[in-house]
């Protein structure tokens, strides 16, 4: 008797091969750095002052241009003859730092309100430290720390210059001021690292803040009390950089000729 061949079914159904799916073309750092540059809407704070809020939020969210092309590549010049390999995070943060303010619709109302200058300036320091690995054996103020630093000082020093730039078209001269010493108290809190030759960035942010706070004095003359304030100010932050030297005699000649015209007034 012969055996009846029943077929086998197949308990799992083996689908058809899908269409290999085609590669992706390498993008360049430009262009991975515009699509994440590009801001996203993120939620609004409730409240009256919506409206404020919403003209700061966009002054924050910087587009961008061509005019900031130049700055990068100049630092990132520097960047290679210190040999500084860079994260796309932390090109992208030198870019955030460089863009600032140049694109921004309305950059006196940001000026105008030092906090979120201030709140920059923390921020800039904050990634500093947060940029240095931690090594219980070793120094983390080496030449190897330094370098995965650099890219953060070179933003927090930019950070310095451009709105001190953008304060002084404003012509916003007692804001200057105000500025530079709270920039110069952060620009004291940065690392001091064991090779002097790393220290430089650090030497030309008190010589930006400097010039920006001796082109204000320049133009502006305080009330006596308020210049009283600020020579007290200065000389504390004289002594962390002799570069604030001449800021102290523009006003203390400017004191000199306040105190003059007052003894002819009387």
């Amino acid at each position: 008797m012969a055996a009846v061949c029943q077929p086998r079914q197949a308990l799992v159904e083996i689908p058809a091969p899908q269409p290999k799916i085609a590669a992706r073309m390498r993008r360049s750092y430009l262009e991975i750095l515009s699509s994440r540059m590009v801001p996203t809407p993120s939620p609004l704070p409730r409240g009256r002052n919506t409206a404020a809020n919403t003209k700061r939020m966009q002054s924050l969210d910087l587009a961008v241009g061509g005019a900031w092309r130049g700055r990068l590549e100049e630092q990132c010049e520097k960047m290679d003859e210190h040999h500084t390999p860079l994260s796309k995070q932390q090109l992208v943060q030198l870019i955030r730092s460089l863009i600032l303010v140049e694109q921004s619709q309305e950059p006196r109302i940001m000026a105008s309100d030092l906090k979120y200058l201030q709140e920059d300036l923390q921020l800039k320091k904050a990634n500093v430290y947060r940029s240095i690995p931690y090594s219980r054996f070793g120094s983390n103020r080496d030449a190897h720390c330094y370098r995965k630093a650099y890219p953060h000082l070179v933003a927090f020093k930019v950070s310095c210059q451009e709105w001190g730039q953008v304060l002084l078209r404003n012509k916003d001269w007692d804001a200057v001021l105000e500025h530079s010493l709270m920039a110069w108290r952060y620009t004291s809190e940065l690392p001091q690292w064991d090779t002097a030759s790393h220290n430089t960035l650090r030497e030309q942010c008190y010589s930006i803040l400097a010039a920006h706070s001796l082109t204000a004095l320049q133009h502006y003359s305080p009330e006596p009390n308020r210049g009283r304030e600020l020579l007290r100010r200065l000389k504390m932050a004289q002594l962390y950089s002799q570069s604030i030297v001449p800021c102290i005699q523009e006003l203390q000649r400017i004191m000199e000729c306040l105190d003059d015209s007052s003894m002819d007034t009387k």
